[in-house]
């Protein structure tokens, strides 16, 4: 049932031995109990659970056709008490240094003057948002909405990989997964004490309304529309905040003041969550040719009449580049030893750092600086020697468009696939992504879970769903809970 003979050096549910960590004891002894016909039957509930709630997402690439339900693996991703409090304290830590970062750099900007990061490395990106300088957004907050991709090294360490502060997506695919283990396995569910993930609408909600100026706070979700890959999470959030969802022709600017087209006259917007990137949101401040944005939206922002979450110019922060001078932004603002370290990361800007990827390009994971999704990847020791040679001749072209960093042991998981001709839980390496929120007082709250992603090919590194990956319910626990009391 369980074959662990693709495992990484740290597998979530056996120890090096091979024997089953305690808090997996309960979930390995009720799956196995169900035999691989029981799986599968469980298997055919889940799919058509998330069919019935359309929960899809769209992959580009395949000719087969854009819509997909999103898969979903069987055995949950189980995170221990202790192990939480680390990464929550860690990525509250990380969002408060991000938020600081961001006020500075469009204002004082005091941290390049200190030298500690190349002013060229932020003023000369093309993701540096001029529209935003001298422009205070309520309480300094830039981040309002994080997700923070972290992988379990070979140690059992958790880092971060990056960070997503410009429009997060997934965490509407953390509520179905808890939603469909409910409804299909909840014998096993209610065995553990499991963290609840149902308040993250609420907690969104509260976050959003704290920046409003009105009694009766007035949010809308502004969605690119109907053919937008994350479109299911947009309505899906809206709905469970109770918000509008809008697109750009619902919506107007009259007076620095935003508005939006009802059958009952113009109702003003005070909070408005972006789900588009900075440049398709305001046609008269970004790119003249965008339909899906507000004309005058960047008026109304700077005059103080509303609220936009993510604020515009947060890519800068989340820049890939970037990422190697993160440990140091935390040091610079907080004055705090970061709780979560980064992958070692090399700078194709750096002479000496693209002299070392160009050697050792079959050890490195190459990434666009620029790119999502798991999109322009070139893993070395997965790459044929054509592909090296044409990541080569990009790196000499543009080396400020690529960074590199060692491969890495991502941890793997057991997961429900056929492998050989069997179907069996084999391993398969996985990632996390929490999600916080930060409220007008500057609290950063983090979602006691997150989105655990599954690259379901074997020995694949890549987990974005774009390219084929997964998804699995991952259980946090309270103190003491292994699920004995059921095992």
């Amino acid at each position: 049932m369980f074959n662990t003979s693709d495992a990484a050096p740290f597998d979530e549910a056996f120890d090096s031995a091979g024997h089953v960590r305690p808090e997996y004891a309960a979930a390995c002894n009720y799956l196995t109990g169900l035999g691989v016909e029981g799986i599968e039957q469980m298997h055919q509930s889940a799919d058509l659970a998330l069919l019935n709630q359309g929960v899809t997402f769209t992959v580009y690439s395949d000719a087969r056709g854009t819509e997909k339900i999103f898969p979903f693996d069987l055995m949950p991703r189980l995170i221990t008490a202790a192990e939480w409090d680390h990464i929550e304290r860690g990525i509250v830590q990380r969002v408060a240094a991000m938020n600081l970062f961001l006020e500075d750099i469009y204002h004082e900007q005091k941290i390049l003057r200190s030298g500690l990061i190349p002013p060229s490395q932020i003023l000369g990106s093309p993701l540096y948002c001029r529209e935003m300088t001298g422009l205070n957004p309520i309480g300094g907050v830039h981040v309002h909405i994080a997700g923070v991709d972290l992988i379990r090294n070979q140690n059992g360490e958790f880092m971060v990989l990056e960070d997503n502060l410009r429009c997060p997506s997934g965490v509407s695919y953390v509520l179905e997964n808890r939603m469909v283990s409910n409804r299909i396995m909840p014998d096993l569910l209610g065995s553990y004490r499991v963290r609840p993930v149902s308040q993250y609408p609420q907690m969104l909600y509260e976050a959003m309304a704290s920046f409003s100026r009105s009694s009766v706070p007035k949010i809308a979700v502004l969605t690119p529309g109907v053919y937008n890959s994350a479109y299911f999470e947009h309505t899906f959030l809206a709905s469970q905040m109770g918000a509008e969802l809008v697109e750009g022709a619902d919506l107007l600017v009259n007076n620095d003041i935003l508005y939006m087209k009802t059958t009952r006259g113009l109702q003003r917007i005070d909070v408005l969550y972006l789900r588009l990137d900075t440049e398709f949101i305001d046609p008269l401040a970004f790119r003249p040719d965008s339909l899906l944005g507000v004309p005058g939206l960047m008026h109304a922002y700077r005059a103080g009449n509303v609220t936009l979450a993510n604020a515009p110019g947060n890519a800068v922060a989340d820049d890939k580049s970037l990422y190697a001078y993160t440990p140091d932004i935390i040091r610079y603002y907080l004055d705090e030893e970061p709780l979560l370290p980064i992958v070692p990361t090399y700078l194709g800007s750096r002479p000496a750092d693209l002299n070392y990827m160009l050697e050792h390009l079959t050890e490195l994971v190459v990434k666009p600086t620029d790119a999502s999704g798991g999109y322009g990847l070139m893993v070395g020791s997965h790459a044929s020697k054509a592909e090296i040679a044409e990541c080569r001749e990009k790196l000499k072209a543009a080396p400020a468009h690529y960074v590199a960093q060692p491969i890495q042991q991502f941890s793997t998981h057991p997961s429900f696939v056929e492998q050989e001709g069997k179907k069996a839980f084999c391993s398969r390496h996985i990632d996390l992504r929490p999600f916080a929120v930060c409220g007008a007082d500057g609290e950063v709250k983090v979602l006691s879970g997150g989105l655990t992603r599954v690259a379901l090919k074997r020995g694949s590194l890549v987990v974005n769903s774009s390219q084929g990956g997964g998804s699995k319910d991952t259980w946090v626990l309270y103190p003491d809970s292994t699920g004995a009391s059921r095992a």
